[in-house]
């Protein structure tokens, strides 16, 4: 008889508003009904994910279930990095940047019907490698990243915001708006160097971002529209002025497709380091991430990434890999 293909289902129980014991039991079931022995893991402190990931790899598991919101895929990320175990994103958290980013399924309100979409559209899936960011702060601490890093206001907003109470989660991406604009009105003005694979770029900057993907703000504004997540570079947005109505501002125009705007710079690198007078917060995948100055480095082909059939074409340049090719070898 053939051995069953391994597979970690890794969730963090604190993800979103309700309790996902349960539904992660369903979506077992639904793969272990196609061939797939599933074992399930909970999360029991931030960073757990990292170590049960790390597990799974080194003990030869096929692939990895992450359930939770981005901070949880982040961890399962940072677990992953560099072997040749796949991770497979299940979107129950509250923004789900990630999950929108590859076109899945959203359980909104943790509706099961949903989240047994969004695990079946993966067994349907095909395998690619992407790239992943790897940031360093300014204790030298230092971690891979899937989405974005950055430092000005969204790190700002992060260190203030997390760990947000259940009444914002419940109200997802607009509980998370309600909490910043009140929050980012005392933002201060930021000097800062930001340093490009050798050129220097300094002014008064609201926000350095460093991105690896299209969407940003929870899916809700495509800053980078033709990003691949496997094309080897970081789109860098620089967003210049010293008061951050000007933000908003910015904010409404990358809404409304405005990418041109003066204040608004676009760069690419593979190689960035942020300077900032003063030393400000940092955000890795909208998880707190240190302070500055804070260095980014491009890792090429990372991680081994299983993607829905719906997921656009167009975000990878090089071809995946079916997932069944894995179960029928």
């Amino acid at each position: 008889m053939k051995k069953p293909a391994q597979a970690t289902l890794i969730f963090n129980p604190l993800a979103g508003p309700a309790n996902l014991a349960a539904p992660m039991a369903l979506v077992a079931d639904l793969w272990q009904a196609r061939g797939w022995h599933v074992t399930i893991q909970p999360t029991q402190a931030p960073g757990h994910a990292t170590e049960l990931a790390q597990q799974a790899a080194v003990s030869g598991v096929q692939l990895v279930f992450a359930a939770g919101g981005d901070g949880t895929l982040g961890e399962v990320a940072n677990g992953l990095a560099g072997s040749e175990t796949i991770m497979a994103p299940l979107p129950v958290g509250t923004a789900n940047s990630f999950a929108r980013e590859l076109h899945m399924p959203l359980p909104m309100l943790r509706g099961r019907h949903q989240l047994l979409k969004a695990a079946d559209s993966l067994l349907n899936g095909r395998i690619q490698r992407m790239d992943l960011g790897y940031t360093t702060d300014g204790a030298g601490n230092g971690r891979y990243w899937l989405l974005w890093s950055g430092a000005g206001a969204d790190g700002y907003l992060v260190e203030h915001i997390e760990p947000r109470p259940k009444w914002s989660k419940k109200l997802g991406r607009f509980g998370y708006m309600l909490q910043g604009i009140a929050l980012t009105t005392n933002f201060p003005a930021v000097e800062a160097k930001i340093e490009r694979d050798g050129r220097i770029f300094e002014d008064h900057y609201l926000l350095a971002l460093i991105s690896n993907c299209r969407l940003y703000a929870g899916g809700g504004i495509t800053i980078s529209p033709q990003a691949k997540l496997d094309d080897g570079l970081f789109e860098v947005w620089l967003f210049q002025g010293k008061h951050i109505a000007k933000m908003f501002q910015y904010g409404a125009l990358m809404k409304a497709g405005r990418r041109d705007y003066p204040g608004m710079e676009l760069i690419y690198g593979r190689s960035i380091t942020i300077h900032t007078t003063p030393t400000m917060p940092c955000q890795t995948d909208g998880e707190m991430g240190g302070y500055t100055p804070l260095s980014c480095t491009l890792q090429p082909g990372a991680l081994r990434l299983l993607v829905p059939a719906s997921a656009p074409e167009d975000l990878f340049e090089k071809p995946g890999i079916p997932l069944a090719t894995l179960t029928n070898s």
